[in-house]
C-alpha cells in the first residue's frame, strides 16, 4: 500500500522540529534544493542541532510549502525571494484551494460554520468512500490548516473545530465498515495525539479488508497488548509523529511483538519512527502501514499453495 503518506503534516502543531529529509517529504522539495534555497536566497534559516543537522520549525515548513506551491504554479524562486513574506503567503493561499473539496471545507472551518462543515464531510464520504475522503480531502485539509496555524493565520479555535468534526467522521467510518476480515487493533503511542494522518492510513488498511479497532491516542504499550489478546487481533498497528516520544519507549516497544498472540504481527509507522526503523525491525516490527498489503499478498500465496 503506497497511497498513504507516512509522514503527514499533523495538526495540533507543537514546538517539535523537522530534519531536512522530513521537510523534503512534507514539502515535495528535494534536500538539495532546500540547501540551495537556504544558501542563495535565505528564504528560511534553520537552526543547527549539536550533530550539525538542520532543524526546521513548523512555521518554516509551512513557509517552504507556500514557496513550493507557487513554484509549481510557474513562478520563480529568485523573484519570490525578493517579495515580502506576507505577499508570498497570501498568494500561496489562493493556489489550488478555490473550488477544491478541501478548499470548501476550509472555508466552512474558517467561518466557524459547523453545520456546513459536517454536511460537506458527509457529502464527500458518500461520494469518495472513507479511504478516498481521507486521502483526497482530509490530508490536503490537514496540511492547509496546519500551515495556517503555524503561520499564525488562524486561531486555535478553528483548528479545534476542524479536528473535532473530521476526526469524528473518520472514527465513525472505521467503526461502521468493519466487515468480516481479520482484526487490526490500532493506537497512537504515549504522548502522541496527532490522529489525522494515522486515521487516514487506517482507512486505507480498512479498504484492504481489515477490521479496524482503533483504541485512541496516548496509549500505554501494556494496554495495547492486552487489547490485542482480548480482540483476538491478527495485527497491531502503532504510530508516532515525534521521535522524541519514541526514543524513551524503545525498551518497551522491543517487547511488544513477542507478547502478542500467536501469528499476530506488529506494524509501526509515522514520522517519529523513521530514526529507529532498523532497531524496531530487528525486534520483529514491520515498519510502514504498507505491511498490510504485503500481509495480504503473503496470505494469498499461502492459500494458493
Amino acid at each position: 500500500m503506497t497511497r498513504c503518506n507516512p509522514y503527514p503534516m499533523a495538526l495540533n502543531v507543537t514546538e517539535r522540529t523537522y530534519e531536512i529529509n522530513e521537510v523534503a517529504k512534507l514539502t515535495g522539495l528535494a534536500p538539495a534544493r532546500l540547501r540551495a534555497w537556504e544558501r542563495r536566497y535565505a528564504v528560511v534559516r534553520p537552526a543547527r542541532m549539536p550533530n550539525g543537522y538542520r532543524a526546521y520549525t513548523a512555521e518554516q515548513v509551512a513557509l517552504l510549502r507556500a514557496f513550493a506551491r507557487l513554484i509549481d504554479a510557474g513562478e520563480r524562486i529568485g523573484d519570490l525571494a525578493e517579495q515580502p513574506i506576507e505577499a508570498v503567503l497570501a498568494r500561496a493561499e489562493q493556489v489550488d484551494i478555490s473550488g477544491s473539496a478541501h478548499g470548501e471545507l476550509l472555508e466552512a472551518v474558517v467561518a466557524y460554520d459547523r453545520d456546513r462543515l459536517e454536511h460537506l464531510v458527509q457529502e464527500q464520504i458518500s461520494v469518495r468512500g472513507l479511504s478516498g475522503f481521507a486521502r483526497e480531502v482530509v490530508m490536503p485539509l490537514a496540511i492547509e490548516v496546519g500551515d495556517l496555524w503555524a503561520l499564525g493565520k488562524i486561531p486555535i479555535a478553528v483548528e479545534h473545530l476542524a479536528s473535532e468534526v473530521v476526526l469524528h467522521a473518520l472514527k465513525g467510518g472505521l467503526r461502521a465498515s468493519r466487515g468480516s476480515g481479520p482484526i487490526c487493533v490500532a493506537a497512537l503511542l504515549p504522548h502522541e495525539r496527532h490522529e489525522w494522518g494515522f486515521l487516514c492510513c487506517l482507512a486505507d488498511v480498512q479498504e484492504l479488508g481489515w477490521q479496524i479497532h482503533y483504541l485512541g491516542a496516548d496509549l500505554p504499550p501494556d494496554e495495547i497488548v492486552e487489547a490485542a489478546w482480548k480482540r483476538k487481533a491478527s495485527a497491531v498497528a502503532l504510530s508516532a509523529s515525534d521521535p522524541a516520544n519514541v526514543e524513551p519507549l524503545l525498551p518497551a516497544l522491543a517487547q511488544i511483538p513477542g507478547r502478542l498472540p500467536p501469528r499476530t504481527f506488529a506494524v509501526i509507522g509515522g514520522g517519529g519512527v523513521a530514526p529507529f526503523a532498523r532497531a524496531l525491525t530487528s525486534h520483529g516490527f514491520r515498519v510502514g502501514l504498507e505491511a498490510f498489503a504485503l500481509a495480504g499478498d503473503e496470505e494469498s500465496r499461502h492459500a494458493a499453495g
